[in-house]
């Protein structure tokens, strides 16, 4: 058994592939598949509905990937009236489908992808004030370090960020060892084992977001492999 005790960062072999690389490819399908057995869209959805009482009119996605976790916690969400929602999906890489827009319109939400790098990004210009941020496997990517210069870039531009990130624990670790079963590739049961091993526990965030200037809300274990987090940019926001 690993030392899960401390966050413990490797470089993820996804990162390092080229998008069109079959590898690369297959591992996002399998991604697709782990976000949907951790139940990742749900539990980013019952804290947006926790947390965030007035529904949103500007939402940025960091880390957006292909774009389909927001899609599916979009489809939920609509389900509750939130609606007339614009979202932003910002990426290093581009992997949104032609069809993302549309899909987000079928519930009334109007969606722009940007490929960037999500500190430039933040960094080059002043953008319109978003209502929320949602990050989904991504915190986990950036050392303490990275994560104290980018959630003071986060307060800047919204009110509040909630986060869905990979628990540091016992169980999701020993889970990762059979992803093979369900047809996992090499490449994503060895970013599986890391991702586990670079995630959070306890009160970390909520530490490093105080840290920031920031006022945590909430931080916890959400099902068996889900670290939560939500956090106000200034005290008594939310």
């Amino acid at each position: 058994m690993a030392d899960l005790n401390n966050r413990h960062l490797e470089p993820e072999l996804l990162d390092g592939l080229p998008a069109g690389d079959p590898r690369a490819i297959a591992s996002r399908r399998d991604l697709v598949r782990i976000n949907a057995l951790m139940f990742q869209a749900r539990i980013m959805a019952s804290l947006l509905r926790a947390n965030v009482q007035t529904p949103p009119l500007r939402i940025l996605e960091i880390g957006a990937g292909d774009g389909k976790f927001m899609l599916t916690v979009a489809r939920l969400m609509a389900a509750g009236c939130w609606s007339n929602v614009e979202i932003v999906l910002v990426d290093r890489v581009d992997l949104m489908g032609k069809d993302l827009c549309n899909s987000f319109a079928a519930f009334g939400w109007k969606a722009q992808p940007v490929t960037a790098d999500i500190f430039e990004w933040a960094d080059e210009a002043l953008h319109r004030p978003f209502d929320l941020v949602c990050a989904n496997l991504i915190l986990h990517h950036f050392d303490d370090t990275r994560l104290l210069q980018l959630f003071p870039r986060i307060m800047t531009m919204a009110p509040m960020l909630v986060a869905t990130e990979p628990l540091r624990a016992k169980v999701p670790f020993v889970a990762t060892r059979f992803l093979r079963l369900i047809g996992a590739c090499a490449v994503t049961q060895n970013d599986a084992t890391q991702s586990v091993r670079a995630g959070f526990r306890g009160a970390e965030l909520s530490q490093l977001w105080q840290l920031s200037g920031g006022t945590p809300v909430i931080e916890g274990r959400k099902g068996l492999f889900t670290q939560g987090f939500v956090g106000a940019s200034m005290p008594g926001s939310r």
